[in-house]
């Protein structure tokens, strides 16, 4: 198999210094605001984006390190298949987050609603379009079962 390569064209800048007590989900977050900050090259792809109210980042997960094809999910006490979870710990430490796009100056996109840790790299945005992202029929397997408490949730130490 060949190598994939990618390189981050920004970073996020947060409040979260540690992955320990922060939020797990961009839904645990509202009102927690941060930036993307593009290098320069990028600028140019922000055309047009200040239309959109969120986007997608899709990040490296750069603190990450290994991972096990079983875990138990900050909501669960069960073990699960990596894949049935958003675990950060993935064979490719890939993560992707819906945040609100609050303003766009030069190369910095101002975001709320932020569930990273500082300085993650990032590799790609793209936008929000509920036409294209919101199915109609959606079944959420183990998790239809968790507390409404979720919002609430904070990460522990598990994942380190």
């Amino acid at each position: 198999m060949n190598q994939i390569v990618y390189k981050p064209i920004g970073y996020i800048q947060t409040p979260f210094q540690r992955p320990e007590n922060m939020p797990i989900q961009p839904s645990a977050t509202e009102g927690t605001t941060g930036k993307v900050v593009l290098y320069h090259d990028f600028t140019a792809g922000l055309k047009d984006l200040e239309g959109f109210s969120h986007a997608y980042l899709i990040y490296h997960l750069h603190l990450s390190k290994g991972f096990s094809l079983q875990v138990i999910p900050f909501l669960d006490k069960k073990p699960r298949g990596l894949f049935a979870t958003r675990a950060p710990k993935r064979p490719n430490p890939i993560g992707i987050s819906i945040v609100q796009i609050e303003r766009i100056e030069n190369n910095v996109i101002h975001i709320s609603n932020i569930d990273m840790v500082n300085n993650t790299p990032l590799l790609d945005i793209k936008p929000f379009i509920p036409n294209f992202d919101n199915p109609e029929k959606v079944k959420t397997g183990w998790f239809a079962n968790v507390s409404s408490n979720f919002p609430k949730q904070k990460s522990d130490n598990r994942f380190n």
